[in-house]
């Protein structure tokens, strides 16, 4: 059977107040394309459906009208949630899409997800574990485990239930896992929200050893291979959804599995969705204005660091926000204030102090207008929480 492997869709999600449901709308258009196109028996998306417990209706509408086109000629559609959807609302409507080959599985449960797949008449036995809550795997675990069982750690708990779900799973049978968790080894970006503290709630690729000859994995927003039994793969978020995710090619996966042998997999790039790319300008405003008037980019949006030599004003910041609306962010970078700042960590004065300071002497004694020294410490705060590429937000 063929399989599609999606996830990650933050159905509602917007970038600084943009919209990108039409970017989405697209996604989907290109989805129900190859998923035709490859004549894709059978669709596993791995969760987080939506960006918000609460998306908006415009995302709800989008996801059925997806589901529905997905399986509009009876390809089976396998859905989870994941860390950002509220489960229950995921689930809500499994009474009236059931009978449509839709499956959707909002909390962990014991029991595997079983399809039968029409064109090869082979059966696919999946081990579908929704974003495992730590709460909800002491409730499902509880009835069987003792006191002692029940302190092991999170990875050792999900491992424990995986071999449950995989109970099922015979050589005669397609054998497949899918879970929205963060996997040891896997490369982050910082537009995943946070599944666990201090490591805590980290998964080790031992604890996926349930028999599964593939295991679809949501969460993480760059598409990779994860090392362990069997192939283990996430497939990534079909749009990047943070500046982390700059330069990174989206994609889907195709996954060609029998019963009894290895599966393969191919890569299906996705030709939707708005770059994101960042400017380093070194050679000041009239730098900026020159990529502008060249089209550098110009379907994209755009994270600006601009080193100047002279204060940027307010009106300079308002006019390079109307020249492209595609700029996201716009970062000063001041030689002589970056020296400043590092010496911040010895002075007691205040940033806001420092900045105005440097402002004065910048432009001969004229005080910084309050609207801009807001913006100066936004930007210095932003700069300070930005995660490096592997860290979480």
């Amino acid at each position: 059977m063929r399989i599609l492997h999606t996830g990650d869709w933050h159905l509602g999600r917007t970038l600084e107040g943009r919209s990108r449901q039409k970017e989405q709308e697209q996604f989907i258009d290109e989805l129900v394309e190859i998923a035709d196109a490859h004549k894709v028996d059978l669709i596993l998306m791995a969760g987080d459906v939506y960006d918000s417990v609460n998306p908006p209706a415009a995302a709800e509408q989008l996801f059925y009208d997806a589901a529905a086109r997905l399986t509009a000629n009876g390809r089976p559609l396998v859905v989870i949630s994941g860390n950002h959807d509220q489960p229950e609302r995921v689930a809500s409507v499994s009474p009236l899409v059931l009978r449509q080959g839709i499956t959707l599985v909002g909390l962990p449960t014991s029991e595997p997800v079983t399809i039968q797949v029409g064109r090869t008449g082979e059966i696919a036995k999946i081990a579908a574990l929704p974003y495992p809550s730590e709460a909800r795997l002491g409730e499902l675990l509880a009835g069987d485990s003792g006191e002692d069982e029940l302190r092991l750690a999170y990875s050792a708990r999900v491992g424990k239930l995986m071999k449950l779900l995989g109970r099922e799973f015979t050589p005669q049978t397609v054998n497949l896992a899918m879970s929205h968790i963060y996997v040891l080894g896997g490369v982050e970006s910082d537009s995943e929200r946070p599944i666990q503290v201090g490591g805590a709630y980290t998964v080790d690729p031992s604890a996926l050893s349930c028999g599964a000859q593939y295991t679809a994995l949501g969460h993480l927003h760059r598409a990779q291979r994860v090392k362990g039994e069997g192939m283990i793969r996430y497939s990534g978020s079909p749009l990047a959804y943070s500046f982390s995710e700059a330069g990174q090619a989206k994609s889907v996966t195709l996954v060609d599995a029998v019963p009894g042998v290895e599966p393969s997999f191919e890569e299906i790039y996705l030709r939707c969705g708005r770059p994101l790319v960042r400017w380093n300008s070194t050679g000041g405003i009239d730098e900026v204005y020159r990529w502008l008037d060249e089209g550098r980019d110009a379907s994209a949006f755009i994270d600006l660091e601009i080193r100047l030599s002279e204060a940027l004003s307010m009106s300079d910041i308002q006019r390079l926000r109307k020249s492209r609306e595609g700029i996201i962010h716009i970062r000063p970078i001041y030689p002589q204030m970056e020296q400043e700042l590092e010496q911040i960590s010895r002075s007691r004065m205040p940033v806001q102090e420092l900045f105005r300071k440097f402002y004065q002497r910048q432009t001969g004694g004229a005080e910084p207008e309050d609207s801009l020294i807001e913006l100066f410490l936004e930007l210095t705060q932003e700069e300070r929480h930005q995660p490096e590429e592997g860290e979480e937000n």
